[in-house]
């Protein structure tokens, strides 16, 4: 299938400079998504009783409807719009919506703490799974600092104190399992559909909708927002449910992957922060410790970011 002639240059796919300038660009443009995924947990809690797919739809709607407008306003139809390769929809739709199915199908057969826990394997198996792409080379600085964030996140899940897992949530932990796969193969095989452009991201937002609506429809009963819970729902679809995919792609086309797959484990620690900030959790050692350890864990899996933009200034100077 051919490429839609409004593809931009930088969508083409070249692979970015170790530490270049437009490297780094993009793993700042993708570090965005995790910012916005830390108010992930704030806005769901302030959405009420709304069942889950049912608010997979909403949001995800939302963020279809949005780029929809963006394309009206960028002229040149519609239609070309969703011509995109079979496997890039594949990819797109299953991640999106694979992620999320399994999350729901994790929380309902295993426990919150364990099922999190399972899940947020996800950042260290996006640095691993990215020595498998093309011209990268996994360090021990990259593994070391996704342990040091796993560390930290089982420390923050966990409250400090020992978690036993159950054989008999085996369901719930697989599909938790699944969940970690599945974000993880999405993100790192992103990288090789680096052709098709950011934008296609739309139309995977708009599909995961339509298929949210139709598990709601099967799996749900029907409670919609009220008042206020419209404007929590409404900054989903734009932040966390809209926006930070569109960034996120950015970042795993043509950024640093191994930094943003280590940086992932920020995401659970800032949405701590941001409940605490917000009074609906309270602040204590054991946040202390963990933001210690991810932060540290970020910076060493960070390493050759810094490194690389070094010898690219000496190789200038």
């Amino acid at each position: 299938m051919t490429r839609p002639p409004d593809t931009a240059d930088d969508d083409r796919g070249a692979r970015p400079t170790q530490g270049g300038p437009r490297a780094i660009r993009s793993t700042i443009i993708g570090g965005s998504a995790i910012l916005m995924w830390a108010t992930l947990a704030l806005l769901t809690t302030m959405t009420g009783a709304v069942p889950p797919f049912l608010l997979v739809a909403l949001t995800f709607g939302i963020a279809f409807a949005a780029t929809v407008c963006v394309w009206v306003i960028g002229g040149g139809g519609l239609a070309r719009r969703f011509r995109w390769p079979a496997r890039a929809w594949l990819l797109g739709v299953g991640g999106l919506f694979g992620y999320h199915a399994f999350y729901f199908m994790a929380l309902r057969n295993a426990p919150p703490a364990q099922a999190s826990l399972v899940n947020y394997l996800w950042p260290l198996l996006i640095v691993v799974f990215s020595s498998l792409l093309p011209g990268e080379r996994l360090r021990w600085w990259h593994v070391a600092g996704a342990l040091l964030g796993l560390s930290g996140t089982v420390l923050l899940v966990t409250d400090g104190a020992r978690i036993a897992f159950d054989v008999g949530h085996a369901a719930g932990y697989a599909a938790a399992l699944a969940c970690a796969f599945t974000w993880a193969g999405y993100s790192v095989l992103s990288r090789t559909l680096a052709s098709v452009p950011t934008a296609a991201v739309g139309a995977f937002c708009g599909a995961t909708a339509a298929l949210a609506a139709v598990s709601h429809l099967a799996f749900e009963p029907t409670i919609w927002p009220q008042r206020e819970q419209w404007l929590a729902v409404l900054a989903m679809g734009l932040g966390p449910v809209g926006a930070a995919f569109f960034a996120w792609d950015v970042g795993m086309k043509r950024g640093e992957i191994r930094v943003l797959g280590a940086c992932g484990y920020l995401t659970p620690l800032l949405s701590t922060a941001v409940l605490i900030a917000f009074w609906r959790a309270e602040a204590n050692w054991v946040l202390i410790g963990a933001a210690i350890l991810i932060t540290a864990g970020a910076l060493l899996a960070s390493h050759d970011l810094f490194l690389g933009r070094s010898r690219a200034e000496s190789q200038e100077a």
